[in-house]
């Protein structure tokens, strides 16, 4: 019998690229969504559940093998991420593979770096295979400024010229299915980066070469940035993304870690492929 892996947010960015990831292993995918319309998305095996209804979340776990965990960015995903660990352990779960982040640390000024740290903590006092993954900065986050980039020709971030090593999150993907279900990695932690660290305006040259269309970046004052995204992002969200983008501005965010390559044997996808990839979402003629 194939084992079990439980995904959960298979909706997001990363689940997605794993769920791709896990096709053609001899496994068993078990989709994990809140919402039960979701669930009419996926075909197979699919559980119903809150992160927030212990019960819910034990019965998805019965019988898996391996899960993958991601929750919704808020200020509880530290707390949702614990419960859901001490769940895994509960009901036998062999294996946890836990998203986490570049860089984090305790005493990181950045919210959602401390967020992780806790739970990467609290991780190591557990009774399980776990692995950590930390990717850094998503290629993918450009996608939300692709329909002002086909009507303006332009984006913004208040960034500078730092650079960032930046990783496609079908990289992510790759390594989360790898971790799942391969030997060797109980107990690592993986800092996940691109090839490179580029800067915004060299992705700026990599959306033009793909487009066939002049695309430019601003850099904007962080003010300016929290006021363009105000409308619709919680506060606590738009802190959390301001020290985000100072993180990656004092170039803390700029090491290149061989990770990818590592695990999966294969070179991690660098900014000119995720360009040419997505092209048509940068200028109109695709779904961002």
């Amino acid at each position: 019998m194939h084992p079990t892996v439980l995904v959960t947010g298979a909706t997001g960015a990363t689940g997605a690229a794993l769920l791709t990831a896990l096709e053609g292993r001899d496994v068993t995918p078990r989709v994990m969504v809140r919402d039960p319309e979701q669930a009419a998305r996926f075909p197979g095996d699919v559980a119903v559940a809150d992160l927030d209804d212990g019960a819910a979340v034990a019965r998805a776990l019965e019988g898996v093998d391996a899960a993958y965990l991601v929750t919704p960015s808020s200020e509880q995903a530290a707390e949702r991420q614990i419960r859901f660990a001490d769940a895994a352990v509960a009901t036998g779960v062999r294996r946890l593979v836990v998203l986490s982040q570049f860089a984090a640390r305790p005493d990181s000024p950045v919210r959602f770096l401390r967020w992780h740290a806790e739970v990467e903590a609290h991780l190591a006092t557990l009774p399980i295979e776990r692995v950590v993954l930390r990717p850094n900065l998503f290629f993918q986050g450009l996608l939300a400024f692709a329909e002002q980039i086909a009507r303006t020709g332009r984006f913004a971030a208040p960034i500078g010229d730092a650079a960032v090593s930046a990783v496609d999150v079908r990289d992510i993907g790759a390594v989360a299915a790898a971790t799942l279900v391969e030997p060797g990695h109980a107990g690592a932690t993986y800092t996940l980066t691109g090839p490179r660290a580029v800067t915004h305006p060299e992705i700026a040259a990599a959306l033009s070469a793909a487009t066939g269309r002049p695309v430019a970046f601003d850099d904007v004052t962080p003010a300016a940035f929290a006021e363009a995204l105000a409308w619709f992002l919680p506060p606590w969200g738009l802190a959390g993304l301001v020290e985000d983008y100072a993180h990656y501005a004092r170039g803390e965010a700029a090491l290149v870690d061989p990770a990818i390559e590592q695990v999966t044997g294969r070179p991690a996808i660098d900014i000119t492929d995720f360009a040419r990839d997505h092209a048509g979402a940068f200028t109109g003629a695709g779904a961002a």
